[in-house]
């Protein structure tokens, strides 16, 4: 059947992009990623796939390909300030029932990124990526007569038209704010003084050391998870509840200050923490998350788009950030796949309007349900979880609780709030509407 053939931009080259890319390509699309980063950005820590992220992975094809660059993990321990194991849950590898806090599907965000960004290029029609610039400014058109609807300016001067803009630009998303227009509230929601910091150390492993996720909780709501990926390099996630003031003022992205305002609250908290903070004090890939999730009563407007982080991250106590990317993108793609299908090669503007607009609601009202569920109180959660860990008591009740967890093998993703899927919901089958082969 002919399909109708779009041009698409996607603003952001991460994982929600690429898996787009990925899924336009594969409908015949005309499909361009810009990234602001001057390469593709394949850093990041560890992240996982969950329920319906694993089955989208399959859809693509990409199964093997995701095994062969699968992390080494088995399992999480959560240990006490003398480094004593405490608790341990090992990752499910049976293939069967749901993963543990490690998944069956353990990768680092680099090498998931690399393998959507190469998968997209070897499509027939491959995406087209610019990188070193982004959106400045967009412009919709609604005169009907133009088949580029939306008028993109870039950073680097270039201006260019499209049929439809789609914003994976992140938590932080730029083309949110544009989309949104002034004096909209954005749709981020903070939870004021969370905060999560991420980078790697380097430390070789040594004789008994295995590939383990290691969780420490330290009075004064502070914890410290470290994840070994490799025989080189551990991973760090500094956790903290504190006064919003301490790090409130430092302005994002100001890593100097960020590493020396964590350094000051994590002094003293036990474990590992003398080498941990050493090795911040110099790693290169430092970040520091201030804890939010995006929820917005629409993920689209006209002809502008959002998915991934951008139109609805839910957090990272969720453990489902990249699996909702992904079928998020999947979801999104199938749509438009399904309009053009329909479109039987009438390429005309008004068809292209009136089908987009009905692709865009599609999106939303299929996957919504599940979003909305994944998000149902994360906010009040985050607030109150932190409540055993203020005090030296506190955290040697939950040390004994969690080795009741462990001895008793419960499932330590239930004890995190990890929900792999919603009941009742069920993933939209396009594998009629998504080539099988590009």
């Amino acid at each position: 059947m002919p399909h109708l053939s779009l041009r698409v931009l996607v603003s952001g080259g991460g994982i929600a992009g690429n898996a787009l890319a990925f899924f336009l390509a594969r409908q015949g699309h005309d499909v361009t990623v810009v990234e602001r980063f001057p390469n593709l950005r394949a850093t990041g820590l560890q992240l996982d796939l969950r329920g319906p992220g694993i089955e989208v992975l399959r859809r693509m094809g990409l199964e093997d390909a995701f095994r062969a660059r699968a992390a080494p993990e088995q399992g999480m321990q959560w240990v006490d300030s003398s480094g004593r194991r405490r608790a341990y849950f090992p990752a499910n590898k049976s293939g069967h029932g749901r993963q543990s806090f490690s998944s069956e599907f353990e990768i680092m965000r680099g090498d998931l990124c690399r393998l959507l960004y190469d998968a997209a290029r070897t499509c027939k029609k491959p995406p087209r990526y610019v990188f070193g610039t982004a959106i400045e400014s967009l412009e919709q058109h609604n005169n009907g007569k133009d088949n580029h609807n939306v008028e993109v300016r870039f950073e680097d001067g270039k201006t260019d038209r499209f049929d439809l803009v789609v914003g994976a630009d992140g938590q932080w998303s730029r083309t949110r704010r544009m989309m949104l227009g002034p004096g909209v509230q954005d749709g981020m929601q903070r939870v004021p003084g969370l905060y999560f910091a991420y980078f790697t150390m380097r430390r070789p492993m040594e004789d008994g050391d295995e590939y383990l996720a290691t969780l420490y909780m330290a009075p004064g709501r502070r914890g410290m998870a470290i994840r070994r990926h490799s025989p080189h390099e551990m991973q760090v996630m500094l956790s903290c509840k504190t006064d919003p003031d301490r790090l409130e003022s430092v302005p994002r992205g100001d890593v100097k200050r960020e590493k020396q305002a964590v350094a000051d609250i994590f002094k003293g908290a036990g474990w590992l923490t003398e080498d941990i903070l050493k090795a911040m004090s110099v790693a290169d890939d430092f970040y520091l998350e201030r804890y939010g999730m995006v929820k917005l009563p629409s993920w689209s407007s006209g002809r502008v788009a959002l998915v991934g982080d951008a139109a609805y991250c839910p957090t990272v106590l969720t453990g489902m950030g990249t699996t909702c990317a992904m079928v998020g993108a999947y979801i999104l793609a199938g749509e438009i796949g399904r309009y053009c299908a329909q479109g039987n090669g009438n390429d005309s503007s008004s068809h292209k309007s009136d089908g987009l607009v009905a692709a865009l609601e599609n999106y939303e009202r299929k996957f919504r349900p599940f979003m909305d569920k994944m998000q149902e109180g994360i906010l009040e959660k985050a607030e109150s979880q932190w409540a055993m860990t203020g005090s030296a008591f506190g955290i040697a009740v939950l040390n004994c609780f969690m080795s009741l967890v462990s001895f008793f093998k419960v499932n330590i993703a239930d004890f995190f709030g990890i929900r792999e899927t919603v009941k009742g919901w069920q993933l939209p089958d396009y594998r009629g509407v998504v080539p099988d082969e590009a």
